[in-house]
């Protein structure tokens, strides 16, 4: 959002700055609210409203809550070959069946809090995997069995892979485990990290591991055989989104792992508080060809590394974010192992990655943002489902499933363009109390597609009940005055309709407004009588400095002796003349150029006598014989009038303390 004074960004500005001025013929400085920009709508609401890099709203993809679960989050999400979808929640542990229709139902509870992923095997049977007390449960028409227990805190991670084996990535102690059937699991590989975070397998069928808090990218192919595809500068690899042609795409972030076990802290019914000890070592494979051993890495520094306790009575400690660093990434691996940064984030940590029509998506945590890639690299902001974060993506129903966390509710993207959408202003400030003048906007117009704005008002910096209606809808521009009641605040929403995929493209929008003129300050006034040497006192003083010696005259009226060197002279010299100077200290919160008149009277005077005005200084000197002896007070008068038409103009004054002007010398009787 920029505010600025009036300068003409398009010709409708120009008009209803002039609107402005014939109208009210005592405009302080008119002004205009303008946004134009990314960053500028980005502080908006969207809903059904996309926003290119280069600052166009437009339409959206359709998007519509499906099921509401009773959950704060929804972990992860599976899709079954009958369109259904398993949704593993926390923080109370339990898995929901949605079916291809959007209805919803718990198919299975855990007596853990959370269940961190869920998957399913080649004949369609779920899996899920709980926490803190890590164990995976085989889960057939609602009722689940234990399938595997590695004695692990945490499960993270499920995933099969062609041969029908279960591979589990683990945390605190950052191990992977490979399942054959029930009961049946060895440790597969240990990176010496805390937790493996995620798990997929590229178009070779080879394992790939995401790790915490060291941000490594493992390839494992083959039991205590590793290769470390890329070293992050981030603590987290959150997502691995493997491709056919053998690309890797990796999203990576910080701050995660506190994040999902805060639920277990607020949820646990033990007494004992969950430790989540996230250590300083990892391990990198020195040969990618073999491995006869592992390197523990040095401690990492703080900005990758992170220590959580987690208790039962309170939530683990947040991450540790510093600002002007990454908070997240997304990375594309290629085949050769080359790495390229798509995008990154100082604001928005990334929760994962999907893959639509050669287009990547990717969904964050403020207010619940699903972003596009496009081939330039520049994002798009594809939606808004609302929530505190869009935690996963996946293909659903010919469109795309949003899972979200804050509020466990099922989201359906649709692939096409909704017919309707509303992107909803920032409140702006307008300092004071404002007069309305006209809404402006610049749009590019599309056959049968349709803008229309609506404002509102109110004198609290949020929109509250005490705030005006939204205004009647406004299509054209050259009638666009703001009808909205004259206040501090205000909001504009623009309302998008295009039927048939077709969509209005919205470029900036302004509001002009008169600010209300507020008067000057004047803070204080002090008057200074000082003396200021005359000429003839300064010849004097120059010929006693040029004396060899000098004359004194002691009090009896005898001359007194002197020395051989002679005595400098003590000069009682009425050579010197008194002036009294008056300093004020002023300012305006308009910040309006301020012009002076100072006035003084005598102590038993009423009428103020004017000493001097249109001074633009705040000083003014006077000599002190111009007025007669007695006590004094001087007034300074300030006006905004040089920023200002004549009937808006404010003025305010100080007075000063009185002053005391003698000009009388002593007089010496015998």
């Amino acid at each position: 959002m920029t505010g600025k004074f009036f300068r003409a960004a398009f010709p409708g500005v120009l008009l209803a700055g002039l609107w402005l001025s014939a109208a009210f013929a005592c405009a302080a400085t008119s002004t205009t609210w303008e946004m134009n920009n990314y960053q500028d709508f980005l502080r908006g609401r969207l809903t059904g409203v996309s926003l290119s890099r280069d600052g166009r709203l437009s339409l959206a993809p359709k998007l519509e809550p499906v099921f509401t679960s009773t959950q704060p989050e929804i972990w992860s999400v599976a899709a079954a070959a009958d369109g259904s979808l398993y949704l593993g929640t926390g923080n109370g542990g339990r898995v929901y069946k949605v079916d291809a229709s959007g209805h919803g139902a718990v198919y299975w509870t855990s007596d853990q809090p959370e269940v961190f992923a869920v998957t399913l095997d080649a004949q369609g049977v779920l899996y899920a995997a709980t926490s803190p007390d890590g164990k995976v449960y085989r889960i057939e028409n609602g009722k689940a069995s234990e399938y595997f227990a590695p004695k692990e805190k945490y499960i993270w991670a499920l995933a099969f892979s062609s041969d029908g084996a279960l591979y589990v990535g683990t945390g605190d102690r950052g191990r992977i485990y490979r399942v054959t059937g029930p009961g049946q699991g060895e440790l597969y590989y240990d990176t010496g990290q805390s937790n493996i975070t995620c798990l997929a397998f590229d178009a070779q069928g080879r394992l790939l591991a995401g790790s915490e808090p060291n941000g490594l990218l493992y390839r494992v192919t083959a039991k205590n055989k590793a290769f470390v595809l890329y070293d992050s500068n981030l603590p987290e690899i959150r997502t691995i989104l493997p491709q056919a042609d053998g690309t890797i795409y990796a999203a990576a972030l910080g701050g995660s792992i506190a994040k999902r076990t805060s639920g277990i802290a607020t949820s646990s019914a033990a007494g004992a508080p969950v430790m989540v000890s996230l250590t300083a070592t990892s391990v990198t494979v020195t040969d990618s060809t073999a491995q006869s051993g592992i390197e523990i890495k040095p401690k990492p520094d703080a900005s990758k590394t992170q220590s959580t306790v987690v208790q039962t009575a309170a939530p683990p400690a947040a991450a540790v974010e510093y600002p002007g660093i990454d908070k997240s990434a997304v990375y594309k691996i290629h085949a050769d192992n080359t790495v390229e940064t798509l995008w990154s984030s100082k604001d928005e940590n990334i929760y994962d990655l999907f893959v639509n029509g050669g287009q990547l998506l990717f969904a964050t945590d403020e207010r619940g943002r699903i972003y596009r890639l496009n081939p330039d690299r520049n994002a798009t902001l594809l939606t808004e489902t609302g929530q505190g974060e869009t935690t996963r993506l996946v293909e659903w129903r010919g469109g795309i499933a949003a899972a979200t966390g804050n509020m466990g509710v099922l989201y359906r993207l649709e692939r096409g363009v909704g017919a309707t959408g509303t992107y909803e202003s920032p409140v702006h400030d307008t300092g004071t109390v404002a007069r309305w003048g006209r809404l402006n906007w610049r749009a590019t117009p599309a056959p049968g597609a349709r803008l229309a704005f609506v404002t509102r008002t109110g004198n609290s910096a949020r929109p509250d009940a005490t705030w005006s209606d939204w205004s009647t809808p406004v299509r054209d521009p050259a009638a666009a005055r703001i009808q909205s009641p004259n206040a501090r605040y205000i909001q504009w929403r623009a309302e998008f309709s295009g039927p048939g995929g077709v969509t209005p493209g919205l470029d900036s929008v302004s509001v002009a407004y008169l600010p209300q003129n507020n008067p000057p300050v004047v803070r204080g006034v002090t008057v200074v009588t000082q003396s200021v040497p005359s000429s003839s006192a300064q010849k004097a003083s120059s010929a006693a400095a040029s004396a060899s010696y000098s004359v004194t005259v002691t009090d009896t009226g005898e001359p007194a002796g002197s020395t051989a060197a002679g005595t400098p002279t003590q000069m009682l010299s009425r050579g010197a003349s008194q002036q009294t100077q008056i300093v004020w200290q002023a300012d305006d919160p308009d910040g309006d150029k301020l012009v002076y008149a100072v006035y003084f009277r005598a102590e038993e005077q009423h009428e103020w006598i004017l000493l001097k005005s249109n001074l633009y200084e705040n000083t003014y000197t006077i000599d002190a014989d111009a007025l007669a002896d007695g006590r004094y007070d001087f007034r300074v008068v300030a006006s905004d009038s040089p920023s200002n038409p004549p009937l808006s103009a404010r003025q305010s004054e100080a007075v000063s303390a009185p002053v005391l002007i003698d000009n009388t010398p002593p007089v010496v009787t015998l």
